[in-house]
């Protein structure tokens, strides 16, 4: 029980938040040095805190105040599907089913799943809240296709899927949760589609680390991706209503596609929340990259990027609130491609209160609209710190 102490118990702590800050800038490699400093500092009293019980969770962060303040979380887990935020918010997974565990980290059959792995449990038609019995590693042998109604959850493991092997597929489902999970490594695969959750056929995967293809109601939460052969997160397809939250990516190229291609207009009624991730260090750009539809890009922490942060084509509507963009020398965090400024310039993309350091800088274009006003859970770039000290997979005991 003194693990789950320090994992579960908090009071929650008023944080002020400004929705129309001004845009900070400062242009000086001594104060991004001053930011990362501050970064590691919080990350390192965020686990001091919970190592020693006495973590208050005022972070501020939403999602993380929901659960983790909640003394009984450890005996109700599915409390997690009431707390997410954004576009995907809804997203319910495998809430008021059954809990499976996954006792057998192997993948000998992917046709015929044995009972206690990952891959039965994922294939149910039934809702299922499923939790790991110890520490693993699953190297699936081809993609693991995830059905509707699913939650794999990985609070109280130590959970890695990847590891040279194929890694999750969403397609044509909904209400689906991924958290807690590291996910690094993935490789291309056969990934048999025809099953419970999709009457399309099979295909091979392009090693993404989550790929999301034609659903909705998805929520992928604190989940560490890293060194995948494709995307880490790929939201294509006529996907919607999607949240990606609390994630740490690191060490990648393509980080996050959101939109299937410029010939595929049915993307247009996508929306995506991208909040409180830390995209760093390592990254080179897609963070993200989109397409058509409606993206609310909200208090995530950025730290340096190779070619661009924040980038789309086919005239996608971006709200940029809070975020913290630290580049390692004067570098623009936007990029439009494959559009004539003439075109390009009547993209609604907004810059509200983000922090832009050592020479970061924002291109704005078009004007506000009415779809793009700032959610109710975006707080001051001030607050970013502390809310982002925990992305990625959690430090955490036993939760059983």
């Amino acid at each position: 029980m003194a693990f789950l102490i320090f994992l579960c118990f908090s009071s929650f702590l008023s944080l002020s938040m400004s929705s129309a800050l001004p845009l900070t800038i400062i242009n000086s490699s001594a104060a991004g040095q001053e930011v990362v400093q501050d970064a590691v500092r919080s990350m390192n009293m965020s686990l001091r805190r919970r190592m020693l019980g006495d973590d208050d969770c005022g972070t501020g962060n939403p999602v993380d105040d929901c659960w983790r303040s909640d003394p009984s979380c450890a005996d109700n887990r599915q409390r997690l599907a009431d707390c997410a935020i954004g576009f995907g918010r809804d997203a319910t997974g495998g809430k008021n089913g059954k809990t499976y565990v996954v006792t057998d980290p192997s993948d000998d059959d992917p046709a015929a799943p044995a009972p206690g792995t990952l891959r039965y449990g994922l294939v149910q038609e039934e809702p299922l809240w499923i939790t790991f019995a110890r520490d693993m590693t699953i190297r699936p042998k081809e993609g693991l296709v995830v059905s509707s109604y699913k939650t794999v959850d990985g609070r109280g493991a130590a959970v890695v899927v990847g590891d040279g092997g194929a890694c999750f597929v969403l397609h044509n489902v909904n209400h689906v949760i991924i958290h807690g999970l590291a996910i690094r490594d993935c490789k291309p695969a056969r990934t048999p589609l025809a099953s419970s959750s999709s009457s399309a056929s099979g295909g091979m995967s392009d090693g993404d680390g989550i790929t999301v293809l034609s659903s909705t109601d998805v929520w992928v939460d604190h989940c560490t991706l890293e060194a995948c052969t494709d995307g880490l997160i790929d939201v294509t397809k006529g996907s919607t209503r999607v949240t990606l939250s609390n994630n740490l990516l690191r060490n990648h190229n393509k980080a996050m596609l959101l939109g299937h291609s410029d010939d595929f207009p049915d993307d247009k009624d996508m929306k995506v929340t991208v909040a409180f991730n830390r995209f760093g260090p390592g990254l080179v750009q897609r963070m993200p990259r989109c397409r058509f539809g409606l993206f609310h890009v909200i208090n995530n922490d950025y730290i340096n990027w190779q070619l661009y942060a924040i980038g789309g084509s086919a005239s996608p509507t971006i709200l940029s609130h809070g975020n913290r963009f630290l580049a390692d020398k004067e570098k623009e965090v936007t990029k439009r491609k494959e559009a004539p400024e003439s075109e390009w310039s009547t993209w609604t993309w907004i810059s509200e209160g983000d922090m832009m350091l050592n020479g970061a800088f924002f291109r704005s274009s078009g004007s506000a609209r009415p779809d793009v006003d700032t959610p109710s859970f975006a707080k001051s770039v001030s607050s970013v710190s502390s809310m982002t000290a925990s992305a990625g997979v959690l430090s955490v005991g036993n939760m059983s």
